[in-house]
Parts: C-alpha cells; structure tokens; sequence
C-alpha cells in the first residue's frame, strides 16, 4: 500500500479497534465521550511515529514506518495518559504493546505479501 491516506487509515482503525475490544472487555463500551478519552492518547502516538519516521514517504513500509508507528503508539499513549491522569497498568501496557504490534505491524506485513504475490502473477 502506497497510498498515505489508507496507510494513515488503517492505523487509525487499528488504534480504534484496541480501544474498542479495550473497553468492551471491561464493560465500558457504551460511552462516546469514554471511548475518545481512551484512544485520542494512542492517536496521537501514533501520529507521533508518523512524524518521527516520515511515514509518508513509505508508509507501508515495516521498518522504519509501521516499527516507529507501532512503539510511537505505545510509548507515547502511554506518556500521554499518565500526563492526563489516566491510569496505566502493567497488564494493560503489555496487552496494548503486543495488540498494537500485531495490527500495526500485521497489516503491513499482509500488503507486503500481496503486493509480492501481485507481482510474481
């Protein structure tokens, strides 16, 4: 995927989507205003690794693109909800580092492999 608007897409989806399992898993689901507070910290991690790694130049890219994002999103949503009074939790920094590392980095490792298989066809 070369399209930097997509690329930027799917990581926001991939953000959503933790903070939605997130909060469903502890019942907290219902709430819009609780929903936003909980990913705007990742977002804006995310967005971060954007900027750190220059992601648009090659934004499907594993390395430097998706591995910035990918601890951009973690380290800096993490600073940033500490910052703005929200709780962290040992549990929650793992499951948030592997669940991030797996769709942050999972789909560019898929586009790769469909953009090779494109080829070889």
């Amino acid at each position: 995927m070369r399209n930097v608007a997509g690329a930027a897409i799917a990581d926001a989806v991939c953000v959503l989507v933790f903070v939605a399992i997130g909060r469903a898993s502890h019942d907290e689901a219902g709430s819009v205003t609780g929903f936003l507070n909980t990913a705007w910290p990742f977002l804006a991690g995310a967005l971060i690794g954007w900027l750190t790694t220059r992601a648009w130049r090659a934004p499907a890219a594993l390395v430097p693109s998706g591995l910035g994002i990918w601890i951009a999103a973690v380290a800096g949503g993490m600073l940033l909800r500490v910052a703005s009074g929200q709780g962290i939790a040992v549990a929650f920094v793992i499951v948030a580092t592997l669940f991030l590392g797996l769709v942050l980095l999972g789909w560019r490792v898929l586009a790769s492999l469909l953009t090779r298989r494109a080829r070889t066809a």
